[in-house]
């Protein structure tokens, strides 16, 4: 789509304003809200400015304080929509439209921190390879009663068939995911005009818990339909006086919230799926990208558990991973192999959160398993039975795991060294304002007790 075809979208679709957005390290949708005249006039000469200190927001909302990477002040960049992701907005009263787009300096070198980049970068070592990846995310989301004080835990929200508040472990039940049918209904409705490709939802095990399957297909649109799903979602739960969170653990005795990666990797020359033989067998390469998650999933769990939150869902026992092992068919380990056809052979990667930046998570995922096929990396044995029965060897903390992701040069140079670093500070700025905080916990047990 060019200029002019961008002036004549906007025209026929009648829209009167643009948010022009891109994802900052937590995957929040930084931009400008642009009356649409002035959008198009900027595409021609690099008028959608915004500073590069949009990459340095920690999830808070500040910014990181004397950043090492950034210019004294920060530079201008700008805005180069990416004209495959324009959609109408359809909560909107007044026609609006959303573009998704890529950050560019001013003399026209890319912003080579921004995380859509760094996804693009990881394909194009695909590319280069002659490979092509492939992507499917499961994501789960929780419905939650609307939360005024944050001191307050999260509540389940009442049914909008029973007028009860719901209660219980509920999975795949078809009647608790009917008692949200009007929220799912704007879901579905809202995910049409944004050129969301999801697949089958079904109700999860913990109370309001809904999960929904994106169809397989290019890793770059699924990032992008995963961080604009989840702005529909929160919209459409707002619509019925609910919170929809993708917080990986939002209640203390129910399950977490995951982001399961579904992966494949197609040659490019003969479109076959590289992770099977001819005859139907896992291959060697499909080998090796296994060797290589285990290998570098330590050093890339920050992209996968972001946020102090995240490792509060990887424990024992709750169907979510705990180490680097994988079988066929079996949910206890963090990679697992579904039963398919050859063509669909694949890897399952389960530790991501549903809190992550979709563009890092499938980013890192995907490096680790490049990693993995370049250097032929060998994986264990698969387990059978329990995975749980192993050592718990993913990271405990975000410390933990920033820690390895520093040391770990492959995994570093390979995502982008100048990148990584960006995304340590944020997050090790988040982490200190996080200490700042007295928890209920310290006050409850230790202000009269110690």
């Amino acid at each position: 789509m060019t200029t002019t075809s961008l002036d004549h979208w906007i025209a026929e679709h009648g829209i009167e304003e643009v948010e022009c957005m891109t994802p900052d390290m937590g995957g929040v949708a930084r931009g400008k809200i642009i009356p649409a005249p002035k959008f198009l006039s900027g595409l021609a000469s690099r008028g959608l400015r915004m500073p590069e200190e949009i990459y340095i927001i920690t999830v808070t909302g500040r910014y990181v304080d004397e950043p090492s990477i950034t210019d004294p002040g920060g530079s201008d960049i700008y805005m180069r929509p990416d004209e495959n992701t324009i959609r109408v907005v359809p909560w909107y009263d007044d026609p609006t439209a959303q573009v998704i787009g890529d950050a560019f300096y001013l003399d026209d070198t890319p912003v080579d921190f921004a995380p859509r980049y760094v996804l693009k970068q990881i394909l194009e070592q695909y590319a280069e390879a002659g490979w092509k990846p492939i992507v499917a995310p499961e994501l789960e989301f929780y419905l939650v009663a609307k939360n005024i004080n944050p001191d307050l835990p999260l509540e389940p929200p009442v049914g909008q068939m029973s007028g009860r508040q719901i209660s219980g472990a509920q999975g795949y039940s078809i009647d608790a995911a009917n008692e949200f049918e009007r929220i799912v209904e704007d879901i579905y409705s809202y995910c049409e005009p944004h050129g969301i490709d999801i697949g089958t939802l079904s109700h999860e095990s913990g109370p309001a818990q809904l999960e929904i399957n994106f169809n397989h297909g290019d890793p770059l649109e699924l990032a992008d339909q995963v961080m604009l799903f989840k702005r529909a979602v929160r919209q459409a739960a707002h619509n019925h006086g609910v919170y929809a969170t993708f917080m990986a653990k939002p209640h203390e005795t129910e399950p977490g919230s995951s982001m399961h990666i579904h992966q494949s990797v197609l040659d490019v020359k003969t479109g076959r799926n590289v992770f099977a033989t001819r005859t139907g067998k896992e291959s060697r390469l499909f080998l090796n990208y296994i060797g290589g998650l285990q290998r570098y999933m330590a050093a890339a769990m920050p992209f996968f558990a972001p946020n102090v939150n995240s490792y509060r869902r990887l424990v024992p026992d709750s169907d979510a991973p705990t180490n680097v092992h994988w079988g066929i068919d079996n949910r206890t380990v963090p990679l697992r192999v579904p039963a398919a056809e050859p063509a669909a052979m694949r890897i399952e990667n389960r530790v991501p959160g549903a809190d992550c930046n979709p563009y890092l998570a499938i980013a890192a995922s995907l490096a680790c398993g490049y990693l993995g096929m370049t250097e032929k990396q060998k994986p264990n044995a698969p387990v059978e039975g329990c995975a749980y029965r192993y050592a718990h060897t993913l990271p405990l903390t975000l410390e933990e795991a920033l820690n390895k992701l520093n040391y770990t040069k492959p995994l570093k140079n390979l995502l982008g060294k100048r990148f990584v670093d960006v995304f340590q500070e944020v997050k090790e700025t988040e982490l200190q304002q996080y200490r700042k905080v007295i928890s209920s916990w310290e006050r409850e047990f230790l202000l009269l007790n110690v």
